[in-house]
């Protein structure tokens, strides 16, 4: 199996759900899995990886966990992620911020992309109920979000749904 590693930003613990998620479906070691909050030092770290799982929460008007700033001006300076898949996960809040739902995934999928990287895990968003988010693309989300706030009763089976979706792409 490819050599698969976690970058993930979670505040309140919801990202972090799928994270764990992943980890366990993948049996990924602990040493792949980043927290950017506490493990992140550089882009280099990347390169260790030929599959990459990207994870954060969406904030304010459709930002990025504040924990990858940084990381993103970064990589859209410094980085060719050519041959690299990657797959994009995160929560959002559907009713509150509807106007923005997950949209740090779309934010993150264009910095990604625009360096080389091959996007995986896409997800139709028939299941979803949102004003807007820059993660729909061609009518499906550009990853994996939950809505723990609105609709926590959907989390287990759309992880369980991304993680067959994502399993399919990496045998392919």
């Amino acid at each position: 199996m490819a050599n698969i590693g976690i970058f993930y930003a979670s505040a309140g613990g919801n990202t972090k759900i799928i994270t764990d998620a992943l980890v366990e479906a993948f049996d990924i070691d602990e040493e792949s899995v980043i927290s950017m909050e506490d493990d992140y030092d550089d882009i280099e770290q990347f390169d260790d990886f030929d599959v990459l799982f990207i994870g954060s929460s969406t904030w304010g008007q459709g930002d990025t966990h504040f924990e990858w700033v940084d990381p993103m001006l970064e990589i859209a300076e410094d980085a060719d992620f050519s041959g690299k898949k990657v797959a994009f996960f995160g929560a959002g809040d559907s009713k509150k911020h509807g106007e923005h739902f997950c949209s740090a995934l779309g934010k993150l999928y264009k910095t990604f992309t625009k360096v080389g990287a091959t996007p995986i895990g896409f997800v139709d968003k028939e299941d979803y109920s949102y004003e807007f988010s820059l993660a729909e693309m061609d009518g499906k989300l550009c990853g994996l979000g939950i809505d723990e706030h609105n609709e926590a009763d959907k989390t287990q089976a759309r992880i369980e749904n991304w993680i067959t979706v994502l399993k399919d792409a990496l045998e392919a």
